[in-house]
Formats: structure tokens, C-alpha cells, sequence
């Protein structure tokens, strides 16, 4: 008789004897006596574990079912193989239960043979041999099933991570259909404004001898004359782009794959947009980003980073005439902010400490993190005064016309954006030292 079936008759044995129990109960119209309700507890218990033994027995026979037409599919050996297992019911038995296997082990029984009363003392040394385990299949190990394990396929797909962007979110962004964008900047402003006396004397100015500027007569009511200059700047419109290459088949087995891909290469844009937008040199198809443009202020190091930022505060205030709005500093720089104590290293913090809540500030102007910006250095300024306009933004397309993609299955993903970029008051920013 197979296991099957001696665990079913079981089974129902059991079943039968809990509800021969109840009926006689219910016939004699009483309750359960404690001896006949422990034995009713003890028959469902055993009726329930032995349906669980079923299920893993039927899903056993199952299993070796798919073995066995998959196997006649291979041809060969593989039948007799699977067949072989297949009557091998007390093999199966030790692997569905490896604590079974393991104790049944002659390793293990050398191992307990000096403890003649099977009892290991607290602190006494036990060690095995090496146990092996047998597989479900013939031949097999329980790490290596052949051809019968199919590895789950969880679809997480962890990229690197990325740093957080923040310049983008500051400056001024418009947009633009030409390919080169002009702007006009004051370069010098002459503020000659004062009060001014009613004219008491209608006399004209007179010319000097030899030349000069005219002469205005007292009393004339003549208004204080100012003076502005401006300059025209042209900045061109310039691409940043990547593609990468990608097989057909990889697209078409992983559904997320493409949209992942086109994910990174919009964030690896952007990261590049960011770094141009703080430190292009102008140089060929660079950006001349904040850092790099004529005119931007500078403020020595002073002290510690506190004493620098506040002065570079001071100058975009009162040389630049602008409220500054940001001060853009490294990750690394913001750790030292965050960790400045009173008395050097055992007073409070001088911030709020580890648990500030909301945004970060120094000065009363927000903190911009970024990895943009060098450790040592900040940018304190109003990043309104910088200007990006967009021409394309970031678009992604997929072609197999490159090289021999064509012929080989394989695609190029290509991500770009075009864009121009413009500091429209350079006085505005400040440059500043935040380290010796």
C-alpha cells in the first residue's frame, strides 16, 4: 500500500473515531465526559495533521508526475531516473524532513557515541562530520537540482542611487525657441539724484575758454544728471546628451527594463545640467556656469565658516543690491554646520541640534546641499539672477540605426536636452571660502 493511502485510511480512522465520540454524546443527550472530550480533542488533532501529511504527499506525487513527462520529453535516461525516485518514498520522507536526515546520519551518531545516555553535557564539545544531504532527484544535491529548479525571479532591480538635485529649483528656467538668447546687463550705475533748488536765474550756460564742459550758471535749477551703462550678452543654446546601448531581447524579457533605463538617463542629464549650471568653464560646448562667469564676487576664508558666509552676505547685499536667497554649500560643509558646538566639542550644539525639524538655514538664508559645489567653498547669492532656458527638454529615443545595430538586434537608447544658460547680475553671487 502506498504512503498515500495509508495516510488517507488514517485519516479517516480518525475521523471516524472523534465523530463516533460526538454521536454517542448527542444519542444519550448528554454533554462530553472530560475522558471523552480529551479523547475527541486528540483524534481532531491527529485528523488534522495527518490531512497536512496528505497535502505534502499528494504535492510530492505531483511533482514527480511533471519530473516524470518532462523526462519523457528529454528521453534518454531521464525517465528510469525519475522513476527510480518515484518509488523512493522513505528518500522522500528524510528530505521533506532534514532534522530526520541529519540525526539518522552515521556522522551523527559517532558524533553522540562517547554519551551513552544520548544526553550532551552543557559544557561539553560537540562536533559532526560533515553531513550530506540527498535531493529530491537521483544523483542530486539540495543546492543544485538540475534541470527541475527554476530560480524565482523577484523583478527588484537596485540601481546606485543618485545625489539629491537642488540648483534647478532656485534659479529662474524659460523657456526659448531660438538657438542663441540675448540679454542686456547694467554694468555701472551713477546714482547723481538730490534735492534740487527752484531756478532763481534764467541766464544760459557759458563755454569755457579753450574748451570743456559748459559752464552752469548759480541759480539756474539745473537737475543733477546720472549715468547708466549696459552691455548686450549672447548665450547659445547647447546640448547635453547619452545614450547606451540595449539588446531587442533584453527589452522584450524585462518589461521595467526600458522605462528604467529611460529613468536613468533623464537623472544622469539632469545631474550633468547641475554641474554645469555651477562650474561650466565655457569651454567648447560648456556652459559657463555661476562659478565661472566674469563679475561674481569673492570672499576670503575668515576665521570659520560662520564669520565667511556672513560676510559674503554682507557683499551681495551691499555690492551685488540683491537679497540673497540661498547659500549652496558641499555635504560636507553642511556636516560641519550641523555639528558646531558651543566651547569646541562638549557644549550643546549651536544649531538645533539632531532633531531640527524643517528646513535647514544659516543666518536666516536656506541651505542648498549640493555636491555641485566643492568642499571648502559655498556660493552665497540670489540664484534668481541666473537664468536657464530651455530649448528641448530632456527627450529619450530608441533607434537600431547606429553602427551594425541593425543587423545584431541591438538599440541605442539616446537621452538629450538643449539648453542656454546666463548670469544677468554676476554681482550677485559671492564666490566663498568656507575652509582654510
Amino acid at each position: 500500500m502506498s504512503k498515500l493511502k495509508q495516510l488517507q485510511e488514517a485519516a479517516r480512522a480518525a475521523v471516524k473515531s472523534a465523530r463516533e465520540i460526538a454521536e454517542k454524546a448527542d444519542a444519550e443527550g448528554r454533554s462530553l465526559t472530560d475522558a471523552e472530550k480529551a479523547d475527541y480533542d486528540r483524534d481532531m488533532v491527529k485528523s488534522r495533521d495527518l490531512l497536512e501529511q496528505i497535502k505534502t504527499a499528494k504535492a510530492d506525487a505531483d511533482i514527480l508526475d511533471q519530473a516524470k513527462a518532462l523526462a519523457d520529453e528529454i528521453g534518454g535516461s531521464a525517465a528510469d531516473d525519475v522513476e527510480a525516485q518515484k518509488g523512493a518514498e522513505k528518500s522522500l520522507r528524510r528530505v521533506k524532513n532534514l532534522g530526520l536526515e541529519v540525526v539518522n546520519s552515521q556522522q551523527f551518531k559517532d558524533a553522540m557515541s562517547p554519551f551513552t545516555d544520548g544526553r550532551v553535557p552543557e559544557r561539553a564539545k560537540f562536533s559532526t562530520a560533515p553531513i550530506r544531504v540527498k535531493g529530491l532527484f537521483v544523483g542530486g544535491d539540495q543546492a543544485s537540482a538540475g534541470a527541475f529548479v527554476t530560480p524565482e525571479q523577484s523583478g527588484i532591480i537596485e540601481m546606485l542611487g543618485r545625489r539629491p538635485l537642488t540648483i534647478r529649483d532656485v534659479i529662474s528656467v524659460r523657456r526659448t525657441g531660438a538657438d542663441a538668447i540675448e540679454y542686456v546687463r547694467q554694468v555701472s550705475h551713477t546714482n547723481a539724484a538730490a534735492p534740487v533748488a527752484e531756478a532763481t536765474s534764467s541766464a544760459a550756460p557759458t563755454a569755457p575758454e579753450g574748451g570743456g564742459a559748459l559752464v552752469l550758471p548759480t541759480g539756474g535749477g539745473y537737475k543733477p544728471e546720472g549715468s547708466w551703462a549696459f552691455e548686450r550678452k549672447t548665450t547659445n543654446v547647447k546640448t547635453i546628451a547619452e545614450w547606451v546601448p540595449a539588446t531587442k531581447r533584453a527589452l522584450a524579457d524585462a518589461a521595467q527594463l526600458e522605462g528604467l533605463i529611460n529613468d536613468e538617463l533623464r537623472s544622469d542629464i539632469a545631474e550633468a545640467e547641475e554641474n554645469q549650471i555651477l562650474t561650466g568653464d565655457g569651454s567648447g560646448e560648456n556652459l559657463t556656469g555661476i562659478l565661472s562667469t566674469s563679475g561674481v564676487q569673492t570672499q576670503a576664508f575668515d576665521t570659520d565658516i560662520f564669520r565667511s558666509t556672513r560676510k559674503a552676505l554682507t557683499k551681495a547685499r551691499t555690492v551685488g543690491r540683491v537679497v540673497p536667497n540661498a547659500v549652496a554649500l558641499n555635504p560636507v560643509d553642511v556636516e560641519t554646520i550641523d555639528l558646531a558646538r558651543e566651547n569646541g566639542s562638549t557644549g550643546k550644539f549651536l544649531g538645533a541640534g539632531p532633531f531640527a525639524l524643517g528646513p535647514r538655514t544659516l543666518w536666516g538664508v536656506p541651505v542648498l546641499e549640493t555636491e555641485g559645489i566643492a568642499a571648502g567653498q559655498a556660493l552665497v547669492g540670489d540664484f534668481s539672477k541666473a537664468v536657464l532656458w530651455d530649448r528641448e527638454q530632456t527627450s529619450v529615443s530608441i533607434t537600431d540605426s547606429h553602427a551594425d545595430f541593425f543587423i545584431r538586434n541591438m538599440v541605442a537608447i539616446l537621452a538629450e536636452e538643449r539648453i542656454a544658460f546666463g548670469v544677468t547680475r554676476p554681482s550677485a553671487f559671492v564666490k566663498t571660502a568656507v575652509a582654510a
